[in-house]
């Protein structure tokens, strides 16, 4: 056999087994969202535990630093994490209960608050009536008839929503906890476990990158919407809105949902207003400040303090948060842009494939060796 002969013989194998990698990646694609769906009750607190928990490894090393064993260290992150919980339910749902029970009650007086605008807009007043006819029979009159309790505490609003609740919740704390616990033998194992320094290398880079990024995106985030919802909170204090903590809590949560969170926080403090206020105009203020405070923290705080190493394509992040919505609704969305940092860190450690070279040039799902080289010469050139 010929040399040319042996060529082609190695390219179409390579191609089969390209053929078969990408289609078996395409039909793992295709399920996974549906698989994710169905099994929401493992998948989301596994999944929820885990970025959490990456996001408390860099306490946990602070604490082991100091001396501390791994067992106490991971105990105290995790009482740490349900402290922080724990205050943001106290702050968040215990008022907001009492706001939805009496919504039913309020929507006479939304509806008066309105008339001035809707005398302009036929259509919204259509809109307003079938709004108001929903709400009342819907959820909003029966969280009314059943009078449900005000819960207190992270257990309690566990135990008031669902006994699978509790087991969620207290199947994530121990994830977390026992990720934490072995996290630095963990490492160890795998970074040993390659069999030679260079992958070892790389398994620790990548490793290290992934903590890195996710804990310090969500750490800064969260320092961001802290002070986000503490502004917007004292703004709403000045003007009178009740419950100012409250909703400074729920626009720091809706927050961590790039472009639809805020959005959403609009709404509910328009909705909070009109509960509140007689004048159309102030009642609509609290949603105008949050949007005034939004404006500036997504174009000048947000972009200053992270800068161009947690820059994220907004058709990606856009992309994540749908995904991740409609397999978990609004915790998935919580949880989308997380988990987009972990994927683009490793796909950037992995490398991608070739899916165009292989669709439109006949070759492999790897990179060719003519691109290498081709990048190689650019790079040369450049320093040159």
């Amino acid at each position: 056999m010929t040399t040319n002969e042996e060529l082609e013989v190695n390219r179409r194998r390579d191609r089969l087994l390209a053929s078969i990698a990408l289609s078996s990646g395409v039909g793992l694609l295709l399920a996974l969202p549906f698989a994710l769906r169905a099994g929401a009750e493992f998948f989301l607190p596994l999944t929820a535990a885990l970025v959490i928990a990456i996001a408390l490894v860099p306490l946990l090393e602070w604490l082991e630093r100091r001396g501390l064993p791994s067992g106490l260290s991971a105990l105290l992150a995790v009482v740490a994490f349900l402290s922080v919980a724990n205050t943001a339910l106290v702050l968040i749902v215990v008022p907001a209960t009492d706001w939805f029970r009496i919504l039913p009650q309020r929507l006479p007086k939304i509806q008066a608050t309105l008339a001035p605008l809707i005398d302009f807009y036929s259509q919204a007043q259509r809109f307003v009536d079938e709004t108001v006819q929903m709400l009342v029979a819907g959820p909003a009159s029966v969280a009314h008839r059943a009078a449900v309790e005000t819960p207190g505490s992270l257990l309690q609003f566990a135990a008031a929503s669902a006994p699978s609740a509790i087991i969620q919740m207290v199947f994530a704390l121990l994830i977390i906890y026992f990720f934490l616990a072995g996290w630095t033998r963990l490492r160890r194992r795998t970074i040993n476990s390659r069999g030679s320094f260079d992958g070892a290398m790389a398994v620790a880079r990548v490793i290290q990158n992934v903590v890195d990024a996710t804990s310090a995106y969500v750490m800064t985030i969260a320092t961001i919407n802290l002070c986000l919802g503490l502004a917007v909170a004292l703004a709403l204090w000045l003007i009178g809105m009740p419950s100012p903590w409250m909703w400074g809590g729920i626009v720091a949560l809706l927050n961590f949902i790039p472009y639809f969170g805020p959005m959403l926080a609009a709404v509910l403090l328009a909705l909070g207003g009109l509960m509140v206020f007689d004048d159309v105009w102030t009642a609509l203020l609290p949603a105008f400040l949050q949007i005034g405070f939004h404006l500036v923290e997504a174009n000048v705080i947000t972009p200053t303090i992270l800068g161009r190493r947690l820059t994220m394509n907004p058709l990606l992040i856009l992309v994540s948060l749908t995904f991740w919505g409609w397999v978990w609704g609004t915790p998935g969305a919580l949880l989308g842009v997380p988990l987009l940092i972990i994927v683009q860190t490793v796909v950037a450690a992995a490398g991608t494939p070739d899916i165009a070279g292989f669709l439109f040039e006949q070759g492999t799902l790897t990179v060719s060796r003519r691109k290498e080289n081709a990048t190689s010469e650019e790079t040369d050139g450049e320093d040159g």
